[in-house]
């Protein structure tokens, strides 16, 4: 045997029992997954009526969950291995993948539609984008209630889902594959749960607030899902609109604020320190951007199309909060609107919400960041060249100072983002779309928003429906992650069976 082929043996038996330990966390995901496929039957005890569809939650969830079991159990590695953010990767695209793919039979069984719809359909709950081909005024119940489960399952993200059911450390690798790199407390477990408890709190008093509002149970319950989620899945074809409620808006705009919120901003202001949150870049952004772009869409969109004042301030500030927030609900059509009201939207859905987040688009920090390499480069160009500046943020209750390396990340970040975004522009504007309809719809799908002038529907092209499949993948998981993730599978497929 050569020197050369030792190494190779010995490699791939490295990377064997890597793989070992990476497929069996990702068998732990996709059981989980699978017992939320599982979980609308639960509703059949108060719609018994729809127990003739059960088989089409039963099946696919059961498989799922099996097949998860049998790879968390048989693969568990004897001691915990601390994963890398590349193994973290992998896991997570694995994951979300058997997750969106088992997640279309409810809709092909029971729901009616075809692979691409339902594909199309999954995807846009797992990644908590919002956009639709279903027919609510013909969906079961158990339909329903699945779409918003799936979105509030996508919100937490199963990394956080899978750490918090991990006996043990398993490292931040997985956390950071789905871009959360902020810890509640440094135990990475425990962080994971208070996660959970945070989120889980929001749904219980938001269901609430929403009933006490004017909604029914199950509207409450769906909508409060998909408001903390920033999913945007509505029981209803007219979204919030169809309530036509002050209450019900405030509420559900609180709702999106706490779900756009990084969840380690939620955890201090639970903590009551609230100086560190008002230092916080993302919040500071977050407050001069919504009465800044609600004051433009009244002036120049909602104060000359809404019979009263009080509806068109309604409509500038839910509009606002809602794309920005990346939910996707909405209070009224888009169709009348003039370009003004259109551009606002877009960029708002283009930035998104907080890092760390339920929320998609760029994030909110990503812009902060480049604000303050600015400011940053602006002064140097007016300061002497012996003059030292220093661009720095407030991150959870310390002051730190950005690195070139950390600007050059995230420049290149929005880089990429912005061509994916131009790109998906161009296949929507392929299919006979015109351009303002195409950039809208595009940002709507890579940002996770669900926000729609009307290009998404039942039946659209197959080619655009997957266009923007495609677009809610990588705007959900966050273009490195599924990069790095599908190049080391590629990589490592074949060592793994030499």
């Amino acid at each position: 045997m050569t020197l050369t082929s030792s190494k190779t043996g010995r490699y791939g038996q490295f990377l064997r029992r890597r793989y070992r330990a990476i497929l069996s966390y990702t068998g732990l995901g996709i059981a989980i997954a699978g017992l939320f496929i599982l979980s609308p039957l639960l509703a059949l005890i108060f719609y018994p009526e729809e127990i003739n569809i059960a088989w089409g939650f039963l099946l696919p969830g059961a498989i799922l969950s099996l097949v998860g079991v049998i790879l968390w159990r048989s693969l568990t590695p004897s001691s915990t291995e601390s994963l890398t953010w590349q193994e973290g990767t992998v896991i997570v695209l694995l994951t979300w993948l058997f997750a969106i793919f088992a997640g279309t039979f409810p809709f092909i069984g029971i729901g009616g539609l075809n692979f691409t719809q339902a594909v199309f359909e999954s995807t846009s709950g797992w990644t908590t984008t919002g956009l639709s081909v279903v027919d609510v005024t013909q969906a079961s119940r158990l339909i329903l209630l699945y779409r918003s489960i799936i979105e509030l399952v996508g919100g937490a993200g199963f990394a956080i889902i899978t750490l918090s059911t991990i006996t043990g450390i398993a490292g931040a690798g997985l956390t950071l594959a789905e871009g959360r790199t902020d810890q509640l407390v440094p135990n990475v477990r425990r962080s994971a749960k208070l996660v959970l408890g945070i989120y889980t709190g929001y749904v219980a008093v938001g269901t609430i607030g929403l009933r006490l509002a004017g909604m029914g149970w199950f509207d409450a319950i769906n909508q409060a899902f998909a408001a903390l989620s920033t999913g945007g899945f509505s029981t209803r074809t007219n979204s919030i609109g169809y309530w036509d409620s002050p209450s019900v808006e405030a509420v559900t705009i609180v709702l999106m604020l706490f779900g756009t919120l990084n969840f380690v901003t939620s955890y201090l202001l639970l903590k009551g320190k609230f100086k560190a949150v008002t230092r916080n870049g993302e919040v500071r952004l977050l407050a001069l951007m919504i009465p800044v772009c609600a004051l433009i869409l009244f002036l120049g969109v909602a104060s000359g199309l809404y019979p009263s004042l009080g509806k068109a301030v309604r409509v500038a500030i839910f509009e606002t909060i809602t794309a920005i927030s990346t939910t996707g609900f909405s209070t009224v059509g888009y169709g009348d609107w003039n370009s003004v009201g259109w551009f606002v939207l877009i960029v708002l859905m283009l930035i998104g919400g907080g890092s760390g987040a339920t929320a998609g688009g760029i994030k909110q920090l990503r812009i902060y960041i480049l604000y303050r390499a600015l400011v940053r480069e602006m002064r140097r160009m007016l300061l002497p060249e012996s003059a030292i500046t220093e661009a720095d943020l407030w991150q959870r209750d310390r002051r730190s100072f950005l690195q070139d390396s950390q600007i050059l990340t995230v420049s290149m970040f929005i880089f990429l983002y912005l061509i994916f975004w131009g790109v998906g522009t161009l296949i929507l504007t392929a299919y006979g779309y015109s351009l303002p309809e195409s950039l809208f719809e595009y940002a709507s799908a890579i940002g996770t928003v669900g926000l729609s002038v009307g290009v998404t529907s039942a039946d659209a092209p197959s080619g655009l429906l997957w266009a923007e499949v495609v677009g809610m993948f990588l705007g959900r998981l966050e273009l490195f992650a599924v990069f790095v993730g599908g190049v080391r599978l590629l990589r490592d497929i074949p060592s793994l069976f030499k």
